[in-house]
Parts: structure tokens; C-alpha cells; sequence
């Protein structure tokens, strides 16, 4: 065992018996690298990541391989979770150095911290052309001892443009609408007419797009035509994904993302910040097609019941992920990827019986040689296994087969609990069991809203409580937050995304409850996350703390990737804030913050999508609902189901503050108060009047 046998991270906790000298990052790995004057090997990567895995087995658990690192290196390995911003300089580092980026993450750096080479997955020898690890490190530190001087001058030339990029100021005087039109149309360039998605092979859900899309469907200065583009991406891409082997039929809940452009073949990891996203994304289009669309609905149902069953912690709060990789079988050492999930005919035949295998098969388009099309599985993993993806809809079915439609869905309901049982049974895949604050923020985000969207008070409890878990867990005593929790809170401050993803959170819970503590919390919050990163002088929040000396600088992140920018977040954070409390002042600070990232919106507005919608928002008059009256009574509720099941994306929902009389209930009757830029229409008391005053946008999802 090594010295990371006594870390909590899982993936550090992985890497424990490998031969490789391994530190965690901290000054006891510095201080090595100053006494022995040697560079720094950063390896990055977590616990679910699929060639981290690989590059173990190939090269960290060889001794040969380990003898070189430990010889010429100092060798650090960071779980990019719990340390996201060590993570985020150094993968700023190797996307400007190589032009992309990934896990496992592989940075050389002086020992003073400043990268001079960096890459990725490097195979275990040389071949097709590409050195391989070995060949690195020995170059890499024959160059150390022969080339001093210029790799600290690199190392120095690098640093710059980083704190270069970081100390931006504001290129532009004001918000443009035009960079949402650019935006949208960037996006539908891109757009796959036959598959949904944006892009090629591989393509990722990447639901901060979708939110985008669903806003550009309702903006006035959008045409009639437009609008009905924009819904119908974002309707195909749901649809699509819903279909595809992307998203686990079975068991719920969708996999990171897939191999092809059919979403048929999936990377079968499954992370908690994708389930919380998408499960938004459903409800939003849901609501956007006014309930029109029960697909949605159901899938969005299908992700949180997953969460809730296989990912949430007994005490409330939920883990980050489940790994890709699992045994073939129980007490046998062979594993592969996508193992837990995929089928051969014959076992679904001998599960299920002849007929209702026949209609199984039909329907979810399973074949005898495995039906993982050639160009998704080039190196044969899946030959003879299926990855269950709906080829033909029940109204076909019943067409080709004279089956009731009812009847059929009835059956392939009761098969699919049979594989169920029958799959859970397998070895399952690893469980990272971490609980990160950042990523409960968005799952309390998730559970609040479709709790609230579709009527299912289970859900507002389960965000409650996780909630409840992170104030008790998660918070130090002066009210900070910490990064993450496995058994016991870690020692890792918490990050600008753990402050702005959970006030998002919060102010989701508030307003699926009307209960005014969470609200006071993301108040108290987002006056610490001011505290802590605000850029009071350019606008916009550094991803870290100042004074960190570990770090080399202070990053401010705009990109909205797999997980939204934290900037991004807090924009639309700050714009809510300032409309539930009348605090001016949180809009202007969202103004700064928006036009210190308006170069990027301007040349790239694809990149920054959720920023997009802070826009979006900021361009209009703040909207509010209050509702006055007696929370708990069916009165109060019933008016609250009238706006929660509506697409209101720029509209706040608060409760009336009962130690007021500005806003009464009406005739002893809880009423709604609807407001524009805080000049408010009549009262009303009838759900059917607060329809009217506040009906959505035409429908056009036909």
C-alpha cells in the first residue's frame, strides 16, 4: 500500500496498491520535489472514468513503468472531483498545448507547480506512430536534466497567458440580444435532422443546449419559424436520446454519453450532474408543450426514480456516479465495459420464453450476433450483445403483429421488471460514493422543480432532505461549505460551483415549498460566495479562493460543458435574487458579471449557452408571482399547481411575507398577485383567472 491508502477519494483509494510512489496533492509532494529536484508527474482522473482504469492496468500497475516514475518523478495523483480546481488550470493547460482534453490527465510540472508538458491516455508502448508512457518519461526527463532553462521558460511562458486569460476585462458596453440569435444559430447548424443532437460521433447530451433551445422557442424576436426550429431540436434530441441505448431502459437514468451518432452505443458510466440536468430538461420541455408531451413526463420520472433508488444516500444526500466497468461474473477477475447492461439473445429468451422474448426483441431491436452497429464497436467488445435501444413503437408493433396496444405495453412492462431482477443479480459496477456539494445542488435543483412540475410531493421531499444533509454534513461552522463527504466531510473548502449550484438549488426548494428558511440560506449563501470569489473590480467569480498558494492562479470559468460554468449559475442566480427580494442592486452585480464574459458570447456564444439564458433573462422585465395565504391549504396549492405545471423561465414564485398586509389574501381567500417589473395586475383567487393572466407561449410542438 501506498501513501494514498489513507485518502478518502475513491479514486485515489483505487490507486493504493500500485507500485508508483504516489502522493496526493499537498505540500508533503511539493516539498519532494524541491528537495530532490525533480519534476512533477500530475496524473488527474476519477473513479467511474473508463480509460483511467485502462491506463491503470497498462502502465500504474506495472513495475517497470512504476520504477521510471518513481525514479526520475515526484508522482501526484488528484481526483478531479473533490480537487476540481487543480483540475481546471491544468486542463486549461493541455487543451491550449495539444487542442483537447479528457481524463486520465497527464501534466508534467516544475516543482514550483508550473506545467511544461501535458496530454491524456498515453498507451503502455510505442505504436501506430505515437510514443508510448515509457518513451514520455524518458524523454520528458532527459530534457529535465539537459534542458533546464528552457522548460522553466516555458513553464513561465504558459503561466502568463493563464493569468492573462483570467484578468479579462469587459469588452463590451452592454448585453446584445444578437449573441442568442448567433448562438441559436450555431446550434442549428450543427443540428442532426435524422438523430437529434448537435454534432457527430460522439455526441453528448449536453442539456445546458436544450435549455438554451427551449428559451429561443418563446423569445419575441424570434419568428414564428423559429421558435418551432428551436422546439422541435430540443424535442428530437429527448426523444432520441430516450430511445437510444444512451439511456439504460431497465434500470432508469442515462449513461455520460454516446459512441455514435444514433445515441445507440453508450460510454456506460453514469454521473449524478448528467441525471440532474437531463431530468430539468424533460420537465422544462414537458412544461413547454403544456403537459402535450407525457414522454418527457415519464422520462423524467425514469431518471429520478433511478437516482432515489440506486443513488442517494440513506441519510438524504446522493453520490456522484457508477462506473462503466464491471466483473463478467462473480468471483472472477475479467471485467469490461458496459458488462452490467448488455444482452445476448439467448439470455433474454431464456429469461422471458419464446413469445414474449419475440416481442421484447421487436421492440427493443435485439439480434443474435449482437446489434452494436460496426462503426461503434471497432474493436468487437459488444459481438453477440445487445444494447437495448427502441427500434419500433408500440402503435407499429401492433400494425405488424395485430397485438392491442395496451397489451403489448403491459407485457413489455412485466419483461423488463424480469431483466431487471435478473441483471441486478450480475456484478454491479463500481459505486463512487462520494457526495459532492456542488452536484447535490443540482440534483436538489432537479428533484424541487419535477416534484413541483408534476405534482409528486415524494420528490420535494427527497430535495428537502438532501438539503437537510448538506447544511448538517457539508457546512462548516461559520456557515462555508465544504467540497464533498464520504463517511466524513472532507478537508476541501468548497468552490465557487458548490456555493452557485446549491443557491440554485435552494431557490428551486423554496419555491416548490414556499418554506423560507432555504430561501434565508441561499441569501446567506450567495453573501459568502461574494465573500469568497467575487471579482469586484472586472465582474464575475474566480473559480477559487485568493491567497491559495497551491494554486498558480486564479481561473475564471465561462465554458457551460458537462456541467454548467459556475459564472453562468450565479448570473441567473443573482437576476432570481434580486426578483424575489426587490434588491436591485443583485441585478446590476449580474449585469457586471455577464459583460465580463461578453467576448466570449460575442465570438463563440455556442460555448456559453447557460450564460445564454442568463441573458435571456436579463433582457427582460423581472417577472414575479406571489402568492398570499395559507401555504399548507388546498386553496394555496391549487394556485401554486397552476404555476408550477407552466414553462415560466424568467418568472419568480414567492409566498407573501405574512408580516406584511402590502400583498393580503383577497376576501380571506389565498390569491395571486401578478407582477412585472414590480407593478403587479389584479388580484385574483380563481385558478382558472391566474391561468389567463399568466398563459405560456402559443404551443407550436406540431
Amino acid at each position: 500500500m501506498n501513501r494514498l491508502a489513507s485518502e478518502q477519494s475513491p479514486y485515489l483509494l483505487q490507486h493504493a496498491n500500485n507500485p508508483v510512489d504516489w502522493f496526493a496533492w499537498g505540500e508533503e509532494a511539493f516539498a519532494a520535489a524541491r528537495a530532490t529536484d525533480k519534476p512533477i508527474f500530475l496524473s488527474i482522473g476519477y473513479s467511474t472514468c473508463h480509460w483511467c482504469h485502462v491506463m491503470e492496468r497498462e502502465s500504474f500497475e506495472t513495475e517497470a513503468i512504476a520504477r521510471l516514475l518513481n525514479e526520475n518523478f515526484i508522482s501526484i495523483k488528484v481526483d478531479r472531483e473533490e480537487r476540481p480546481d487543480v483540475d481546471r488550470i491544468y486542463m486549461a493547460f493541455v487543451q491550449a498545448t495539444t487542442g483537447s482534453g479528457g481524463w486520465p490527465m497527464s501534466v508534467w510540472l516544475t516543482p514550483d507547480l508550473k506545467p511544461f508538458v501535458g496530454g491524456t491516455y498515453f498507451p503502455p508502448h510505442d505504436k501506430y506512430g505515437r510514443a508510448g508512457f515509457p518513451t514520455v518519461l524518458l524523454r520528458i526527463a532527459e530534457t529535465w536534466k539537459k534542458n533546464r532553462s528552457g522548460v522553466l521558460e516555458r513553464g513561465e511562458e504558459i503561466l502568463s497567458a493563464l493569468r492573462e486569460q483570467a484578468s479579462s476585462t469587459p469588452t463590451a458596453a452592454r448585453l446584445d440580444p444578437s449573441w442568442i440569435q448567433r448562438g441559436f444559430e450555431i446550434n442549428a447548424e450543427s443540428f442532426d435532422a435524422d438523430w437529434g443532437g448537435f454534432g457527430g460521433a460522439p455526441k453528448f447530451p449536453r442539456p445546458v443546449t436544450l435549455n438554451l433551445q427551449l428559451r429561443c422557442s418563446i423569445r419575441s424576436d424570434f419568428s414564428p419559424e423559429r421558435q418551432v426550429m428551436a422546439l422541435r431540436m430540443t424535442r428530437e434530441t429527448l426523444r432520441h436520446m430516450a430511445r437510444g441505448g444512451m439511456h439504460d431502459h431497465l434500470g432508469g437514468g442515462f449513461h455520460r454519453y454516446s459512441v455514435d451518432r444514433y445515441w445507440h452505443v453508450p460510454h456506460f458510466e453514469k454521473m449524478l450532474y448528467d441525471q440532474a440536468q437531463l431530468a430539468v430538461a424533460y420537465v422544462e420541455h414537458w412544461q413547454r408543450t403544456s403537459g402535450g408531451d407525457s414522454g418527457s413526463a415519464f422520462i423524467a420520472h425514469d431518471i429520478l426514480d433511478y437516482v432515489e433508488r440506486d443513488m442517494r444516500h440513506p441519510n438524504g444526500g446522493f453520490y456522484s456516479a457508477e462506473d462503466a466497468d464491471s466483473l463478467f461474473e462473480h468471483g472472477k477477475p475479467e471485467h469490461g465495459e458496459g458488462a452490467f447492461y448488455v444482452w445476448s439473445k439467448e439470455e433474454i429468451e431464456n429469461l422471458l420464453g419464446a413469445e414474449d422474448a419475440a416481442l421484447f426483441n421487436r421492440f427493443y431491436g435485439v439480434e443474435a450476433n449482437g446489434n452494436a452497429p460496426e462503426e461503434s464497436d471497432p474493436q468487437g467488445e459488444f459481438t453477440g450483445k445487445n444494447v437495448l435501444i427502441q427500434r419500433l413503437g408500440v402503435t407499429r408493433i401492433a400494425e405488424q403483429t395485430g397485438l392491442n396496444k395496451k397489451d403489448i405495453m403491459r407485457r413489455l412492462e412485466a419483461a423488463g421488471k424480469i431483466l431487471l431482477v435478473a441483471r441486478n443479480k450480475r456484478p454491479r459496477p463500481h459505486l463512487d460514493d462520494k457526495i459532492i456539494t456542488a452536484w447535490n445542488g443540482l440534483m436538489i435543483s432537479a428533484f424541487a422543480r419535477a416534484g413541483a412540475a408534476l405534482g409528486e410531493p415524494k420528490y420535494v421531499d427527497i430535495a428537502t432532505q438532501a438539503a437537510d444533509f448538506l447544511r448538517k454534513n457539508l457546512t462548516m461552522p461559520d456557515g462555508n461549505l465544504i467540497r464533498s463527504f464520504r463517511k466524513t466531510a472532507s478537508n476541501v473548502p468548497g468552490f465557487t460551483d458548490d456555493y452557485a449550484f446549491l443557491v440554485q438549488g435552494l431557490l428551486d426548494l423554496y419555491e416548490a415549498t414556499f418554506d423560507r428558511q432555504w430561501l434565508d440560506w441561499a441569501v446567506d449563501l450567495q453573501k459568502k460566495q461574494d465573500a469568497l470569489f467575487l471579482d469586484a473590480e472586472n465582474g464575475g467569480y474566480f473559480s477559487t479562493r485568493a491567497g491559495d498558494s497551491e494554486l498558480i492562479v486564479r481561473l475564471k470559468e465561462d465554458y457551460d460543458g458537462a456541467e454548467p460554468s459556475a459564472n453562468s449559475i450565479s448570473a441567473n442566480n443573482l437576476l432570481r435574487l434580486s426578483a424575489m427580494l426587490d434588491r436591485p442592486d443583485l441585478r446590476d452585480q449580474c449585469g457586471k458579471l455577464l459583460l465580463a464574459f461578453a467576448g466570449t458570447m460575442e465570438r463563440t456564444p455556442h460555448a456559453v449557452p447557460q450564460m445564454l439564458v442568463a441573458v435571456d433573462r436579463y433582457l427582460e422585465p423581472p417577472q414575479q408571482i406571489v402568492l398570499a395565504g395559507d401555504v399548507a391549504s388546498p386553496a394555496f396549492q391549487s394556485l401554486a399547481r397552476e404555476v408550477h405545471r407552466r414553462f415560466l423561465p424568467r418568472t419568480v414564485v414567492i409566498a407573501a411575507d405574512s408580516s406584511t398586509h402590502e400583498m393580503p389574501p383577497q376576501n380571506g381567500l389565498p390569491t395571486a398577485y401578478v407582477c412585472e417589473n414590480f407593478v403587479c395586475k389584479l388580484p385574483v383567487t380563481a385558478p382558472d383567472d391566474l391561468a389567463r393572466l399568466i398563459s405560456g407561449p402559443t404551443n407550436h410542438s406540431n
